[in-house]
């Protein structure tokens, strides 16, 4: 008589019997079971389901033939052949045992079944056993790049609670994987998997083609009871290799238990390190950077994509670092041919900075103009330069720029919007008398009374006081470290009211009023524009996003794991970061690159600046309503950087508040997440050289502690960057607007000065067309952009950061709109906030 099935659960075993009839001893060669207790998959601490297989024991030897009635019960289907192209059969067995045969494996040469599965077959005349299989279907995504897909076999093995299954090859009728693809397999297992823990991707040779890489951007996997698991990926994977991927469930290391998990995450971020080996000081004071010396060096990690990093060898002395025709600098040439694949720019991306670069350099070339020494003859000589590149913004600039309102428009709206401090008091260094400002601020007022009102602004440049000079074209530099003092008048414009071209007064140094012959007070403020495009150039732009959100990006890697919800949040805000600072280091900083042949203070200048800002730079700095309140200038009016910048800030702290507190509900978790304080430090430790003094973290305690430090990192790496980055060819595109040099000293009496002694003063030819090159380049973002709250790689699966990323798009796009519409009534639109015009990262 048939037994009837039935399953019985205890706590860490799940039994399963099927009702099949007992073989008598008299019966002809039956089929015995061989039951074999389970075991999870190590370092699952799977306590829920340990599996009782029922395997035949084979009784027939290796080759041995079935005929085709014993392959089938009454009423079976036929079985096709399996993937390997064999018939298979099962053996004849010996009668069955009073007792169970000890466990072993099923036999791989003559009792495996067609395609890995386990099929139980009955005696000749009796019902069939059901075929026991757990079938798990996959979605695999290719991503859209120009040579995304692979020619290589892709075999995938699923990681349970409760076990995992076979290594199995992904392959269908035609070639898999083309770029943009989504194509579905199927994975059978004997049993489920329980909970999917991790998903080994194997990428290995096929046939005689040559290795490549495969860009895998996620892989879907649908359970047998309808559970849907995602793995994100979005990387590029070189080589034969074996990748692990994690479910798309953002987890901290508190939240993570189990000893595979646990090993996993130390494992990666093992290896994450010895691919971004230690830190490189480029120079004394520096935030450090990541360690190249050229892409050509560099090898993909086998295990977690990205890179592995050498030793670095001095630009400097690089064979590599030499001219190409049509640019008037050298280039390292190695480090721009060779880069990883994921950090180097799209095709799409390279291919539009080179056709935005290649026609500007061999234009001005073949004009003469690179080569062209000696002063301008006449400023309208200037308008020629970039004839074909004008914008609405270039021309108003060209038409306004000696205008005393747009001089000071510029302090609150160009591109160094963060310069001005309001004064209740003059500094002793630059003694203004009220009869000097008198005449500009008109009957009915005082300057003290001015200050008292709190309208009265400086822009000091004392970094500038100690900076080396360079020689161009054979000819000294020279450099100042002016104090401006503006007034913000009845009519809510800001003006200059003095100038002071030195640190120290004296004789030497008079005051430049606006009451002062024309050409003398014209000079007084192109030496001020100047010491904006240093300061500006070096320490706001660079310094201050280029090189910090590098510092970022680079902690982020080398401490936070892929499942970790702050790297989630932070990787689209470092995209083509590591990139790009490359490219500077290779073609600007490099020595006789760009910086040493358009500015007066050269390399060494740049490395002056840049440290002596590091060492002042604050926490307070870094975060803009903090710098804006500091600063005193939350009160003026058309002050469009802060009204946007403000709104901006106010939308990504939402934003980050709600991720931050899904993933962080209480202190305790902060302060216990070790991977988290690890990142916080190293930045500390690396970016601000673990300087107290800074007021930047070294630790994180509260949940609003980190949500502050995360809304600074993304504000700076998008939208601040976009600030000080987009508007340099509008703003410098009339280059006495923006000179990168003077020629002459600054003067040190008035009534000297005339519209030759100016010319003779500003940038050469050939020094103004290489500095506007270059303005051009970095204000031209290539194309494969995305613009900040774009999130087209789904890091975060879960439902409630979806949510928060969805109700941020909505809140920028309402920004957006209150932007255009306020553009509409002004003279010059402010537009370099407008989110759609934000990337995501310091990309150019």
């Amino acid at each position: 008589m048939p037994h009837e099935a039935f399953r019985r659960c205890e706590p860490g075993f799940h039994f399963v019997f099927l009702a099949a009839p007992i073989p008598k001893a008299g019966d002809r060669e039956g089929l015995t079971p061989d039951i074999h207790l389970g075991e999870p998959a190590r370092g699952t601490g799977c306590a829920r389901v340990t599996q009782i297989s029922i395997r035949v024991q084979c009784g027939r030897r290796k080759g041995a033939q079935a005929s085709s009635e014993e392959l089938r019960s009454p009423g079976a289907p036929e079985e096709s052949p399996g993937a390997s192209g064999e018939s298979w059969a099962p053996p004849q067995a010996p009668p069955a045992p009073t007792s169970l045969p000890p466990r072993n494996p099923v036999c791989q040469t003559c009792c495996s079944p067609p395609s890995g599965r386990l099929l139980l077959w009955p005696a000749l005349g009796q019902p069939s056993f059901p075929s026991i299989m757990a079938v798990y279907r996959l979605c695999v995504t290719t991503g859209p790049y120009l040579m995304a897909g692979t020619l290589d076999n892709i075999s995938v093995t699923l990681v349970g609670t409760c076990g995992e299954s076979p290594k199995k090859r992904l392959d269908r009728i035609g070639r898999d994987f083309t770029p943009g693809s989504v194509q579905k397999y199927k994975v059978h297992c004997s049993a489920e998997l329980g909970e999917l823990l991790l998903l080994r991707v194997h990428k290995e040779r096929y046939a005689f083609f040559r290795k490549d890489s495969w860009y895998c951007s996620s892989i879907c996997v649908t359970a047998p009871d309808g559970t849907i698991s995602h793995f994100p990926c979005y990387q590029w994977i070189e080589g034969y290799c074996t990748m692990e991927l994690r479910p798309g469930t953002a987890r901290i290391i508190c939240q993570d238990s189990l000893p595979l998990l646990l090993d996993h995450r130390k494992r990666e971020l093992q290896a994450r390190q010895e691919c971004y080996r230690s830190w490189k000081i480029y120079a004394p004071g520096f935030p450090r950077m990541v360690d190249v010396s050229s892409f050509e060096e560099m090898e993909s990690d086998k295990k977690f994509s990205l890179t592995k990093m050498p030793p670095r060898v001095e630009q400097g002395n690089s064979s590599g670092n030499r001219y190409l025709p049509g640019f008037p600098m050298k280039i390292d040439i190695p480090s721009l041919l060779h880069m990883e694949p994921n950090i180097r720019y799209s095709v799409t991306k390279t291919t539009s900075l080179l056709f935005n670069a290649i026609p500007a350099s061999l234009g001005m070339k073949l004009r003469g103009l690179l080569d062209r020494k000696g002063s301008w003859k006449k400023l309208d000589d200037i308008r020629n330069i970039f004839w074909c590149h004008k914008t609405f913004t270039t021309e108003y600039v060209t038409e306004h720029w000696c205008e005393d309102h747009f001089f000071g428009y510029q302090f609150l709206n160009g591109v160094n919007p963060v310069m001005l401090h309001c004064l209740s008091s003059l500094p002793s260094k630059l003694p203004v008398t009220n009869d000097m400002v008198a005449p500009l601020l008109g009957p009915g007022t005082s300057l003290q009374t001015e200050l008292e009102k709190g309208n009265i602004f400086l822009a000091d440049y004392w970094i500038l006081a100690e900076a080396p000079t360079h020689c161009l074209n054979g000819r000294r530099q020279y450099v100042t470290a002016p104090l401006c003092l503006l007034w913000l008048n009845s009519q809510g414009a800001l003006v200059p009211l003095a100038i002071q071209l030195s640190q120290t007064p004296g004789p030497d140094s008079p005051i430049f009023l606006p009451t002062d012959a024309e050409w003398d007070w014209l000079l007084a403020k192109t030496w001020v524009r100047n010491s904006e495009f240093l300061v500006h150039e070096n320490n706001t732009h660079f310094l201050c996003t280029h090189l910090l959100c590098e510092a970022f990006a680079m902690a982020t890697l080398r401490q936070l794991p892929l499942c970790h919800p702050i790297y989630k949040l932070l990787l689209p805000h470092t995209r083509y970061t590591l990139q790009v600072n490359t490219i500077a280091r290779a073609t600007l900083l490099n020595p006789e690159g760009l910086v040493d042949k358009v500015t007066s203070i050269g390399r060494q200048g740049l490395l002056y600046l840049m440290s002596t800002g590091l060492a002042h730079i604050t926490y307070t700095n870094f975060c803009l309503p903090d710098s804006l309140r500091a600063r005193g200038v939350l009160a003026i009016p058309n002050y469009h950087y802060r009204d946007d910048g403000l709104k901006i800030w106010a939308a990504i702290e939402s934003f980050v508040s709600e991720i931050v507190g899904y993933y962080y509900p209480s202190e305790a978790v902060v302060q216990q997440d070790s991977e988290l304080q690890a990142w916080v430090g190293e930045i500390f430790t690396q970016a601000f050289l673990g300087r107290e003094s800074s007021g930047f973290p070294s630790r994180l305690c509260t949940p609003g502690e980190l949500v502050k430090f995360l809304t600074a990192i993304i504000f700076n790496c998008s939208a601040q960057h976009a600030a000080v980055n987009s508007g340099q060819h509008d703003f410098g595109a009339w280059m006495p607007n923006a000179p990168s040099s003077m020629r002459q000293p600054p003067p040190q009496t008035k009534g000297t000065t005339t519209l030759k002694s100016y010319l003779d003063t500003l940038p050469e030819v050939n020094i103004t067309c290489n500095n506007l090159l270059l303005f051009w380049l970095v204000s031209q973002e290539p194309k494969d952009q995305r613009p900040l709250g774009t999130y087209p790689d789904e890091h975060f699966t879960e439902e409630a950061p979806r949510r928060s990323i969805a109700a941020f798009q909505s809140h920028l796009a309402q920004i957006s709109r209150g932007i255009q519409e306020r553009n509409q009534g002004l003279a010059l639109p402010y537009t370099y906030l407008d989110p759609p015009l934000i990337e995501n990262s310091v990309s150019i």
